[in-house]
């Protein structure tokens, strides 16, 4: 289940990507009670597939879930079927995220657009808790709660992680979209991601190519550090 503002900023990607041809497709991986297809279908006009690791929780009447286990099993469409596929607030429930990025490449149209949304491990109060307590906020001791199973968040992520895995996967490089801070948290949070950026900007002086150099500036970036969220775009090559 995402926040309002993490809906309202996939809908701004995806409303770029229509500006250039009618969205027709759209895959919604984790689609919850189906907020975001609501959404998609009352902007754009398109047809949302859902798929989710079970039916119950879906409040969109007339929306058929396609339950799939991702940690088990291929997403359960044949190749190239999608225009784009959102997926928000979900890989970090999963354990085989690179698997589950390739599934999102596999089905996605050459050139078309995945979005992804996830608890950034960097931002500043993560990091900190981290350190005092050994663990992040979003990813509290599984302790006891194994059972809850899916429910849980196991797999922390940062903008650096994703931006391999997306290119490992076959994808353009990802840009990433930051939320927006408040005026009082503004100052401690950069006062927190300096030590961050500090090393982040040592590693682009010193890489060896332009790419290189290119993925360390965006890992030093506000974007990248700040949110309290990632949310995170990329292409399919062509």
């Amino acid at each position: 289940m995402s926040t309002a503002h993490i809906y309202r900023t996939v809908l701004e990607l995806a409303a770029r990507r229509h500006e250039t041809s009618p969205l027709k497709q759209h895959l919604d991986v984790g689609a919850g009670r189906g907020e975001l297809i609501r959404q998609f279908r009352g902007r754009f006009g398109c047809e949302s597939r859902a798929c989710d690791y079970t039916t119950e929780l879906m409040q969109v009447p007339g929306v058929t879930v396609d339950v799939v286990n991702l940690n088990q099993e291929r997403l359960p469409y044949p190749d190239a079927s999608f225009d784009i596929v959102t997926a928000t607030e979900v890989v970090e429930h999963i354990e085989h995220y690179r698997e589950t990025l390739r599934e999102f490449h596999r089905v996605l149209r050459p050139g078309e657009l995945c979005i992804v949304t996830t608890p950034n491990a960097w931002y500043p109060q993560s990091r900190l808790q981290f350190l005092m307590r050994g663990f992040f906020p979003s990813f509290p001791p599984l302790a006891g709660k194994v059972a809850r199973g899916t429910h849980m968040h196991i797999t922390p992520w940062s903008f650096p992680q994703l931006h391999v895995y997306f290119k490992l996967a076959g994808f353009d490089a990802p840009q990433v979209v930051r939320e927006p801070l408040s005026h009082a948290k503004h100052f401690h949070e950069r006062l927190l991601a300096i030590p961050a950026r500090m090393y982040c900007r040592s590693r682009e002086r010193r890489s060896a190519s332009g790419e290189e150099r290119g993925f360390w500036k965006a890992a030093a970036s506000d974007e990248s550090l700040l949110g309290r969220h990632l949310i995170v775009f990329a292409r399919k090559s062509e």
